[in-house]
């Protein structure tokens, strides 16, 4: 079937925005992931400034953020809290997001990020409507009401796996010198 006969059967398409929205996910990816080569567990839980978050930590971190935008996607508002719902087991599962606790493994955390951009990239290259949009959960840092279009969930999802990535190579250049780029 060709594009134009999918467009009028109204079976989804995949458009250059998708291509180029999963390319620009993919770059953002690897750079994080590339921060990661050649470490040790050991070094992956090392905390290399004054803040909290070590490499283990931020590929969890965007792992889980990932998922929880696409399952925005998929599910609309059902998939996230409200803020005024988030209980204390909450804020301590998130904080521990940001860690790679002794149980887990660098190569363990790398495999679900890799499976999570699957299920990403999957839905995303299916055709996935852009414009289709869901109410935001209340909180604080959302303007009430406010909806986002999937196209701004995945801009979201780009944008947070860029700005972890430059964290993760300023972590990764304290640990050892090793740089991203450069």
């Amino acid at each position: 079937m060709t594009s134009a006969q999918a467009a009028t059967s109204g079976a989804p398409t995949t458009t250059r925005e998708h291509v180029d929205l999963l390319s620009t996910l993919a770059k953002v990816r690897n750079f994080l992931r590339f921060t990661t080569r050649d470490l040790t567990d050991e070094q992956a839980r090392r905390r290399t400034t004054a803040s909290e978050l070590c490499l283990g930590g931020l590929v969890k971190h965007v792992t889980s953020a990932e998922q929880g935008w696409v399952d925005f996607i998929v599910r609309g508002t059902a998939a996230k809290k409200d803020f005024s719902e988030m209980t204390e087991e909450d804020y301590a599962e998130r904080a521990a997001e940001f860690r790679l606790l002794p149980d887990e493994t660098l190569a363990g955390v790398l495999d679900e990020y890799a499976e999570v951009a699957r299920r990403t990239d999957e839905l995303v290259g299916a055709g996935l409507d852009l414009d289709a949009a869901h109410q935001l959960p209340e909180a604080p840092w959302f303007e009430s009401g406010a909806q986002w279009s999937n196209r701004q969930v995945l801009l979201h999802i780009i944008a947070e796996t860029a700005q972890h990535a430059g964290h993760a190579d300023i972590i990764r250049e304290s640990l050892d010198g090793a740089k991203t780029m450069g």
